[in-house]
């Protein structure tokens, strides 16, 4: 929020959930009082979960997906892959995006494996309404490759390494000039891991 009353252009930003946070009493109070103290619109907020965690208590999860969303707030599976969700559950969580677990990527678009199932996840993916991200990102190879499969976003090291929150708006001044790089629906992501 700092960054647009700075002039930049609105960004949401990813915050990965801890299976402590996931699983405190209160996440919804401080979920709230970080929206209200901070002003954000909620659909700037995307909160990330691994399917692990969400497959700890599944009716729990359920409750408290869904309360999040009713927020406004959009809710991620991060690492997608590499859990135990069965996909009869997936498509009933209240979830707007899955992340393709680096490991899939790390050696496209070379191994036939990696390449098959990062095309499966992105064919679900679309096929239920999910925005695609792959995660891990470092050569233009694989770059290539998921835009040729129509991945919706790639995140990694060919882009930018992290960066700490002084060097953000370097990064977002081109974006303010160029045209959307994410849906209409949400503006462009900022990935940032907090505490637990």
């Amino acid at each position: 929020m700092a960054w647009q009353r700075q002039g930049l252009p609105p960004i949401s930003m990813a915050v990965n959930l801890s299976p402590r946070q996931f699983s405190d009493e209160h996440l919804l109070r401080d979920i709230d009082d970080a929206l209200a103290a901070s002003g954000m619109p909620p659909n700037l907020l995307q909160l990330e979960i691994t399917e692990s965690l969400v497959m700890s208590n599944v009716d729990r999860a359920m409750r408290l997906l869904g309360a999040i969303q009713s927020r406004g707030i959009r809710l991620a599976i991060d690492d997608f892959g590499t859990g135990y969700s069965s996909m009869s559950l997936m498509k009933q969580f209240p979830i707007d995006t899955i992340k393709i677990d680096r490991s899939f990527v790390r050696n496209l678009p070379d191994d036939c494996q990696d390449k098959a199932i990062a095309q499966a996840i992105i064919s679900m993916g679309k096929a239920l309404g999910l925005t695609v991200v792959a995660e891990g990102v470092e050569t233009a190879g694989q770059d290539q490759f998921l835009r040729d499969q129509a991945c919706d976003e790639i995140q990694g090291f060919l882009f930018s390494k992290p960066v700490p929150p002084e060097a953000i708006p370097a990064l977002l001044l081109p974006l303010a000039s160029s045209p959307p790089v994410q849906p209409k629906s949400s503006p462009p992501l900022v990935d940032r891991q907090l505490p637990a």
